[in-house]
């Protein structure tokens, strides 16, 4: 026990959490995803990089990993509570409401890009039936990845999250498939159909079983008012689902996902994800430092054109499959063109296939060990792809919309143009169109500009620090310029050249705090509203009428102290008039109406 310290497991660990307590935040820092971060660790500290120097560096054996199958457990049992988490995310009735994206996209896309693949290698020489096993392997997409990066509740999520699950459920038919038409032919279609048999009545047990189990199991954990209990009997569940599922021939993660589904009926279940969370991540991220040290760098070196070919050629078949059936399905082009890009890359579960296939004897050792490299390598683009998609998502809804500028037609009516279309943008715009006055918002953030057209705002794409820009939106007949981005600097700068080229264009402005409202007024701002002390004084005045201060008193003092703060900005910004706000412009023209 004295130099149990030297233990491999401690330098196992040492790397583990080195990983995800330093070198992930590191990354996090420069905006970096983990995902990246994870593989990179496993690829300088497995047996490829570093790890691999022990022998003549002993000292590495405390920082690095010398032997990846130690951990490979842990990896497996982290994509099991990736799975669970999704059960718990999801519910029977929106599980069902996917049934068509499931076994109808999900099953063309599979089989679409199998298909493909293997014809494709058929040409090249592989044999048809290693061609097969090869191509279907190929065309699963990595849960462990997709997932993560685009949830379950966006378009994009839901169409990945239905094609992901009828890939996990069709995993054992390929294995056993592989097995049935391979010359070693370890299994026959009897033994398929008695595997599934098993399975599907296992999974009903569990469905039916964990109703009745489950509340109480969990009631009996929350009386105990012990974190570390209510853990125990969450895990004991998932260990539990996985195991059952496994022995009678299916994937482990067909029960975790079984066990989250059951639990998501349940009261417990937040608990439940947010007590898990923490296990989650971690053991994803030891997924993801295996997957960095079954990169071989000497042999990518070797073999670079040929796998960056299989690698490109593999992405480009996923991508225009999975985005054309989705588009046949219904979806936007932008949900297809990213779900495509985000689907491309092969799985962890190809991994699996593909052993399979070798025992099988359908492909040989060298074949699976390059398909290998190129399935760790599509892992690893991963994050890239995902971004790659984000990217030609936006670009494709930026064509599809095209909002025309203020000043394109000779009889356009007078607009407000609204600039920044943030949170406070899209209020101004809601209340703006709520009473039925045009205008057009202007934002230089894409992602800002294709959520407000996909919500039927007038959005265009553009930088208000360009000259340019305001040249064409023809400032001379807009209504009111309203300036809501949260850039103080930009905001003074921007009503000054507005100002100067402009005399009479009405300009409001939003402002942090008073000292900001001061900038903005002898910038030349109409209006600059300051959002902390308006949202200070709606707090005090929802506070002072809810503890039972009669209205009338409350208005009343609110008025004053806002008239008081405006003076101290008048005084700020040595101003010859008090600045009004719009109420008491309105109220004034009501009076002499």
């Amino acid at each position: 026990m004295i130099h149990a310290i030297e233990s491999e497991a401690f330098g196992n660990a040492l790397v583990i959490l080195g990983a995800a307590g330093i070198v992930i935040p590191l990354f996090a820092r420069f905006r970096i995803t983990p995902i990246i971060g994870f593989i990179l660790v496993g690829l300088l500290f497995g047996p490829s990089g570093l790890g691999g120097l022990t022998d003549r560096a002993p000292w590495l054996a405390f920082v690095t990993i010398s032997d990846a199958e130690a951990i490979e457990p842990f990896a497996e049992f982290g994509i099991v509570l990736l799975l669970f988490s999704i059960g718990l995310e999801l519910s029977f009735k929106r599980l069902w409401a996917m049934r068509g994206t499931v076994f109808g996209v999900g099953a063309a896309e599979l089989i679409g890009c199998g298909i493909l693949i293997a014809g494709a290698l058929v040409a090249l020489g592989q044999s048809p039936v290693g061609a097969l096993g090869l191509g279907l392997a190929l065309a699963l997409s990595s849960t462990a990845l997709v997932l993560p990066i685009a949830g379950t509740k966006t378009p994009v999520g839901r169409a990945a999250l239905g094609m992901l699950l009828f890939e996990d459920v069709a995993i054992v038919p390929i294995i056993f498939l592989l097995g049935a038409i391979g010359p070693a032919q370890d299994q026959s279609i009897g033994a398929l159909a008695l595997t599934l048999m098993f399975g599907v009545a296992t999974v009903i047990a569990m469905l039916i079983g964990g109703r009745l189990v489950l509340p109480r199991l969990f009631a009996e954990a929350a009386r105990t008012k012990s974190p570390e209990v209510f853990l125990a009997a969450s895990l004991l569940v998932v260990i539990l689902a996985s195991l059952a599922t496994t022995a009678v021939g299916l994937s482990p993660i067909v029960g975790a996902l079984v066990a989250g589904l059951v639990i998501a009926e349940t009261e417990y279940h937040r608990e439940v994800e947010v007590i898990t969370e923490p296990f989650k991540g971690l053991a994803l991220g030891v997924f993801l430092i295996t997957v960095g040290m079954s990169l071989d760098l000497a042999l990518i070196a070797q073999n670079w054109t040929s796998l960056a070919l299989a690698v490109v050629g593999v992405v480009l078949v996923k991508t225009i499959v999975t985005g054309l059936l989705l588009r046949l399905a219904g979806a936007r082009r932008a949900t297809a063109a990213e779900t495509g890009l985000l689907m491309a890359s092969p799985s962890e579960t190809t991994l699996i296939v593909l052993a399979a296939a070798l025992a099988a004897e359908l492909i040989q050792p060298s074949t699976a060990a390059f398909w290998q490299t190129v399935t760790a390598i599509g892992l690893t683009i991963t994050p890239l792809l995902a971004r790659a998609g984000r990217i030609a998502a936006r670009r494709v809804e930026l064509r599809e919309a095209q909002v025309d500028f203020p000043g394109d037609g000779e009889d356009e009516e007078q607009r407000a143009i609204i600039v920044g279309f943030g949170r406070v943008g899209r209020v101004v715009a809601e209340m703006l169109r709520e009473h039925d006055q045009p205008f057009v918002a202007v934002d230089s953030n894409i992602d800002a500009v294709a959520r407000g057209r996909r919500d039927g705002f007038p959005t265009i794409f553009g930088d208000v620090a360009r000259p340019q820009l305001l040249e064409n939106l023809d400032l001379e007949r807009v209504s009111a310029l309203i300036l809501t981005m949260d850039d103080p600097v930009s905001l003074v700068q921007l009503t000054k050249r507005v100002r100067d080229a402009y005399p009479d264009l009405t300009i409001v402005a939003r402002a942090r705090d008073p000292d900001h409202a001061a900038e903005l007024y002898r910038a030349g701002a109409t209006d600059a509203v300051p959002e902390t002390v308006e949202s200070s004084l709606q707090l005090s005045e929802a506070v002072l009428v809810d503890i039972g201060v009669p209205m009338g008193p409350v208005i009343a003092s609110v008025h004053e102290k806002r008239a008081r703060l405006r003076e101290a900005i008048m005084e700020l910004g040595e101003l010859d008039a008090l600045p009004e706000l719009p109420r008491e412009k309105l109220r004034r023209s009501k009076s002499s109406g």
